[in-house]
């Protein structure tokens, strides 16, 4: 993509509305627009992002066997009256009423009407277990929508259902959703620590957070810090294996990690030894929920028993999100001139700076570099604009792009250009020819 016929409406000034960094840096670096409180319009820049964390997602969905559908924004109300919610779930439902006066509403999850697409399709435990999801607009109104898209009332969520025959594969099911998400959040550079949580309005009595440290985390949590240390890696996962697949979620877990909603101080100093005890604030960007037979009773979504019995499916929800994790990566991963990408969910995976545009030398190297770089699969951000080299890169460091290759007058005279990593702000002098093979290798297997 050349910057000359990009849209990316950089700021040069903090927006004085934008109390958090991920908040002020997706406004500076022209990713969102807020068109209403809580509501944003995605531009370019922010939407190519988005769609990276969301390819990650499915993905990792799929891998465990996920299977993919998509279900509408608004819900009808009386699906909601079946399960004994739509009195009880509070003003942060939006509620509305079309031109023959039936009751809708914006769905903020979508428990109901998965269940009722299940009761209406399957009757069997010949076709369990089943677990479907959905990437869709969910709509909270938030009594005090704050922080950009760590707070928003319409988001972009991830939600999943499982639906088994007994409570042991329902169980099995949490904790394939378990090390799917820890997966997920690897892939995209983030150590998000599995805690103990409260299930609020989704209901069940088993139910883990993710949360990203962050500063401006909007919980409090209480962690042993060597939770922190625990990766995933590339080691292979049979997630039909229950053994396997439950020895990682008790690899994940055992160690103390808890929010400030279940936190037990008595077992926290009894648990960890005093130099591994921690207190932070965290960000939540994903939960899990097994709730048995919740939805299920009240809404009469039964299978039928090998043995002929007619009984309640099993079922859980599982959350990640989407439009969410942009605010949480960045608060994870920033410095005082702007957003540093993870190579995984990164816009563009380099840019390439042209500092004397118009000059030939310097325009041969940058078009063979955006050349032999696309031919490669990788598509580059070329600032082939008349700005300053100062200028240009500002603009590199906000929107940070994890990998830039500078090329001037200088260098392009000995055939040389410099490569830069955002995250360390090392460089190296090369030929094009080598910096291509290089961002080739560092993406190999991204």
């Amino acid at each position: 993509m050349r910057l000359s016929r990009y849209f990316l409406p950089v700021l040069k000034e903090n927006p004085a509305e934008a109390q958090i960094v991920s908040h002020r840096y997706m406004l500076r670096a022209g990713m969102i627009r807020q068109q209403a409180a809580g509501i944003y319009s995605w531009l370019p820049l922010g939407l190519r992002v988005l769609r990276r964390i969301e390819q990650i997602v499915h993905e990792e969905q799929q891998r465990a066997g996920h299977i993919p559908l998509l279900m509408p924004t608004l819900q009808p109300a009386d699906l909601w009256r079946e399960s004994g919610r739509y009195d009880a779930y509070g003003p942060e439902m939006l509620r509305l009423r079309d031109r023959q006066d039936r009751e809708l509403l914006y769905g903020p999850t979508n428990e109901e009407m998965i269940t009722d697409i299940f009761r209406a399709h399957v009757g069997s435990y010949k076709h369990l277990p089943l677990t479907l999801y959905h990437i869709q607009w969910k709509f909270r109104d938030e009594m005090r929508p704050r922080f950009g898209v760590m707070r928003g009332r319409e988001f972009l969520m991830k939600d999943g259902y499982n639906f088994d025959v007994d409570r042991d594969s329902a169980l099995h099911a949490y904790n394939r959703h378990m090390v799917s998400y820890l997966r997920t959040y690897e892939r995209m550079g983030l150590t998000a620590i599995p805690m103990r949580a409260a299930s609020g309005p989704i209901g069940g009595d088993n139910t883990h957070e993710f949360l990203v440290l962050a500063q401006t985390g909007e919980s409090e949590v209480f962690f042993d810090d060597r939770v922190t240390a625990l990766k995933l890696g590339s080691r292979a996962i049979d997630y039909d294996d229950r053994a396997q697949v439950a020895r990682i979620c008790e690899e994940f877990t055992t160690l103390y990690a808890r929010t400030d909603e279940t936190h037990d101080q008595a077992l926290f100093d009894a648990e960890v030894p005093a130099a591994h005890r921690k207190v932070a604030r965290g960000i939540e960007v994903g939960q899990i929920f097994y709730f048995g037979t919740k939805y299920s009773e009240a809404m009469g979504a039964t299978v039928q028993t090998a043995d002929g019995r007619s009984v309640p499916v099993e079922m859980g929800s599982h959350g990640i999100g989407v439009s969410r994790l942009l605010g949480a990566i960045i608060e994870a991963s920033h410095d005082d001139r702007g957003i540093i990408w993870p190579e995984g969910v990164t816009p563009f995976p380099v840019g390439i700076v042209n500092l004397k545009q118009g000059d030939g030398a310097t325009d041969s190297v940058c078009e063979g570099l955006y050349r032999a770089l696309s031919a490669r699969g990788f598509e580059p951000l070329y600032d082939d604009t008349e700005e300053r080299a100062g200028a240009k890169f500002a603009t590199m460091d906000l929107i940070g792009l994890p990998w830039r290759i500078t090329v001037g007058p200088k260098g392009a005279a000995r055939g040389m250009v410099e490569l830069t990593s955002r995250r360390s702000g090392e460089s190296e002098e090369m030929t094009p020819e080598a910096a291509v093979t290089r961002i080739a290798q560092i993406y190999d297997g991204v």
